[in-house]
């Protein structure tokens, strides 16, 4: 008896429900939700700082030297990587290592690791600085870059870089990764005889 007062009570609240949402008769008078509004190209933009590192596809105008990645690097990021990159109370060195990949004692910094020079670029602009991430126009990133990359001694005092001069750096790893050939690592769906 009691399951059955339950369904019949469950059924008329589905029933007042349909009729007050107008589902019964299709004539609903209340307002359709408004969920967002179209999204247009600049808003877009705004999230579309992909870069495509082998080639530097998506490397933004603007420009900076490595004189002005020094300064800017002692007001904002010594405090985290310390003197010169070598390395600070958060975060270790940023120099050096060039070559350890082949050793037991590697050394990570952008030198020693990363594959094409964009990498580092995109990781800066993205992440830091940490407090304030995306904060740094594509000058100050371009300045920061050089300035690193001098002080693993791929450029030289003088440089300046740019979409086009920082995609011509040949880094010191680039020939250093093994290609992932496992079977697993294809996003090939396998369906039958795998």
């Amino acid at each position: 008896m009691l399951l059955r007062n339950l369904g019949a009570g469950a059924f008329a609240a589905l029933a007042f429900c349909a009729l007050s949402f107008g589902v019964a008769d299709g004539q609903s008078t209340a307002p359709k939700p408004k969920f967002g509004k179209p999204i247009s190209e600049a808003d877009i933009a705004a999230w579309d700082i992909d870069i495509r590192t082998s080639d530097g596809k998506g490397l933004p105008s603007g420009k900076g030297g490595v004189a002005e990645g020094k300064a800017l690097y002692d007001q904002q990021c010594v405090a985290c990587h310390g003197e010169a990159g070598k390395g600070g109370p958060m975060y270790g060195t940023m120099v050096g290592g060039v070559g350890s990949f082949t050793t037991n004692a590697r050394v990570l910094t952008p030198g020693s690791m990363y594959p094409y020079a964009p990498i580092l670029f995109d990781y800066t602009r993205r992440t830091m600085p940490m407090t304030a991430p995306q904060t740094l126009t594509n000058d100050q990133v371009y300045a920061l870059t050089a300035y690193i990359l001098h002080l693993n001694g791929l450029v030289p005092e003088n440089a300046v870089m740019d979409a086009a001069s920082l995609t011509k750096i040949v880094m010191p790893n680039r020939n250093g990764f093994i290609i992932d050939d496992r079977p697993d690592t294809k996003a090939t769906r396998c369906m039958t005889n795998c």
